[in-house]
């Protein structure tokens, strides 16, 4: 095989997309010492439209159809995106050929005074971008009061600053990444925020007939984070998930056994239908499945069925 030369990466413009997007950078440079790797930095329409939630302008194509149109017309080879991000329904001509390791896939809680939702008075407002979140804060929380928190990370953290919101949710793997663990008052446990599929993990996206690029990325990918993204996306392709279903999947591997533990609740917290599978790690794309369509069972197919009928068409 014949080492590459030099490699675009096609990125969004955000700090916390670009410290992913040169994290891979410095991977591939270490890997191909004698290979230029450059950054292509694009805005998306996700990045662009801040004053609607994500469930009512699009979803979560808003932040790659941008990176996609490079890699289609040649100005990029490669795109990296935060996982959850990702649609699970990638169509050709793109493919998602590697999943680097995992990092904190937890949600945190982000306050300048208090320690936990626990902590929080009635009333007190809790910003997430994520009706997953949403969902779960209310069916805990009913007395606290849940808002849509959109922009970048360092935009969210100055609206809570300037006192708009007592508290805000967000990925603990974002803010680890832009050394910003300080900002975290707690950590949420999957017990009780269970993480989105793919959350803390990154993703790279490729042309599907790029197999030159998918020999080169192979080095980089974390053979355990795959098989739990795996499920954990089966899980949101088979109920259709998007920004508009508040839906979790977080998968473990432990001795050989990956264990998944998938929900879909109402927005307003009110009904969560909850399930947990395991299996060996070689069954995660029907562990995945087999949770979705327990779900399903359970009554999530009403859940999904409503909120179908007051999905937004998207602009």
């Amino acid at each position: 095989m014949s080492l590459p030369q030099r490699l675009v990466i096609a990125t969004r413009a955000s700090r916390l997309a670009l410290w992913q997007a040169e994290h891979v950078r410095d991977r591939l440079r270490t890997l191909y010492p004698a290979c230029a790797v450059e950054l292509l930095t694009l805005t998306t329409r996700g990045d662009q439209i801040l004053d609607r939630t994500l469930s009512k302008v699009g979803g979560k194509g808003l932040f790659v159809k941008e990176l996609e149109n490079a890699l289609l017309d040649g100005r990029a080879d490669l795109a990296v995106h935060s996982l959850k991000d990702v649609p699970v329904d990638l169509q050709a001509p793109f493919e998602l050929c590697a999943v680097l390791d995992r990092a904190d896939p937890r949600d945190a809680f982000v306050s300048n005074t208090h320690d936990s939702l626990a902590d929080l008075p009635a009333g007190a407002i809790v910003g997430t971008s994520s009706l997953r979140r949403e969902s779960q804060i209310r069916a805990r929380y009913p007395k606290l009061v849940v808002k849509p928190l959109r922009g970048n990370l360092d935009t969210r953290l100055g609206k809570l600053d300037k006192g708009e919101y007592d508290a805000i949710v967000l990925a603990a793997a974002g803010l680890e990444r832009l050394d910003l663990s300080a900002r975290i008052r707690s950590l949420l446990e999957p017990a009780d925020s269970l993480p989105a599929a793919g959350q803390g993990a990154l993703g790279i996206e490729i042309r599907d007939d790029r197999d030159d690029m998918r020999a080169w990325l192979a080095p980089l990918i974390s053979a355990d984070t795959t098989s739990c993204v795996v499920a954990e996306r089966a899980v949101s392709r088979k109920l259709g998930g998007s920004c508009q279903v508040p839906l979790a999947a977080y998968a473990e591997i432990a001795g050989g056994t990956l264990s998944l533990r998938a929900l879909v609740a109402s927005p307003d917290g009110v009904r969560v239908v909850r399930t947990a599978h395991s299996g060996p790690v070689a069954d995660a794309q029907s562990i995945g499945e087999v949770a979705a369509q327990a779900l399903l069972d359970a009554g999530a197919q009403d859940i999904l069925r409503e909120l179908l009928q007051d999905e937004p068409r998207s602009d």
